[in-house]
């Protein structure tokens, strides 16, 4: 983070001058780092005098809805012209935990109609494009969560958190590195969260709060998509689990509901490389991990129109599961044979 200083003093005089009209918008299915970054940077923002909305393009995780604040929350699906007006009306855009407005859907449109609003990234996803004012853009940080506690503590200083923005920063900072488990975290990673705890955060509470309030469908989903859906190939070194719509409703799914099943398969030994397929009613989701030199955000870019980072990508597929699913089986093998992964 080299020119994060002199990035933090222009955003200082891109928001001096007076209150502001401010709108954040994170990205379409918004996870905890999506919604504790925004929420976070929507406090600082208020207690320095602006007027702030925060909109996501559809409804967050039903286990997200403890966080404070998150009901003030502008859901594009359900409150279309008053997210429109808003955004509209915006003086400011903060884009959050994406780079690509075209993961915003529908709510795209609305902001690149504003031409007058200048737009701030914030963001940790590889490969972002040219069209912000204002790029604070690091790849190699372990969440959004924690740049926006980076640029909060280097701005104006971490005194200006309480508990409830404290709360939403530690959520995306844990969501988004495995519960402190993944290879993007550092020293200064832990140190943040020291930071948070003094602020009023409760480890088991927030850890209970998201880990532990799931539904009796959710964790069903997750049995039947392990025991009966997951499947290995290429010498078992890849795995993929397919769902279908009618299987999501089967188990009354939920949004949320899915998150985090792509990982389990990384869990066998052996396996580098796992993919979930998620039928919507428009497109299929993809989700791809894997883990040491397996890059799927090349993998993502090439096959399914997509990226993120090299150990955790998606993309999405527009033809039928089958289709997709023999799509993905040759995209491996391919993939595996160029690299030598034999």
């Amino acid at each position: 983070m080299l020119d994060l200083k002199e990035k933090i003093e222009e955003l200082k005089r891109m928001l001096s001058g007076g209150a502001k009209r401010i709108v954040i918008v994170s990205h379409t299915n918004p996870d905890g780092d999506a919604v504790g970054s925004s929420l976070a940077w929507a406090h600082v923002l208020r207690e320095m005098g602006h007027r702030v909305d925060c909109i996501v393009p559809n409804k967050y995780p039903y286990f997200l809805e403890w966080l404070s604040g998150i009901e003030h929350f502008l859901v594009f699906k359900e409150r279309p012209e008053e997210a429109a007006n808003a955004v509209n009306e915006a003086e400011m855009i903060f884009c959050l935990d994406f780079n690509r407005l075209d993961r915003l859907e529908a709510l795209s449109d609305a902001i690149l109609a504003n031409e007058k609003a200048p737009r701030i990234l914030i963001d940790h996803h590889l490969d972002a494009p040219d069209d912000y004012q204002l790029r604070f853009s690091y790849p190699e940080t372990c969440s959004t969560s924690f740049l926006v506690y980076r640029i909060i503590e280097q701005m104006c200083g971490t005194e200006l958190l309480d508990k409830a923005s404290a709360e939403a920063l530690y959520v995306g900072i844990m969501t988004d590195t495995g519960n402190f488990s993944f290879s993007t975290l550092t020293p200064e990673v832990y140190r943040a969260a020291a930071v948070l705890i003094e602020r009023g955060v409760h480890v088991p509470y927030v850890n209970a709060s998201v880990y532990n309030q799931f539904s009796e469908g959710r964790v069903r989903l997750l049995g039947y998509s392990i025991c009966t859906k997951m499947q290995l190939i290429q010498q078992n070194q890849v795995a993929y689990i397919a769902l279908k719509e009618a299987e999501l409703r089967r188990f009354d799914f939920q949004q949320g509901d899915s998150e985090g099943f792509v990982n389990y398969p990384l869990t066998i030994a052996g396996v580098k490389m796992s993919a979930m397929f998620l039928q919507t009613r428009k497109f299929i989701r993809v989700s791809l991990r894997s883990r040491g030199d397996v890059d799927v955000n090349l993998f993502a870019a090439r096959y399914f129109g997509g990226g993120g980072h090299k150990n955790a990508a998606g993309g999405k597929s527009f033809v039928s599961v089958e289709q997709t699913i023999e799509h993905y089986k040759k995209a491996v093998q391919e993939f595996f044979t160029e690299n030598n992964w034999q």
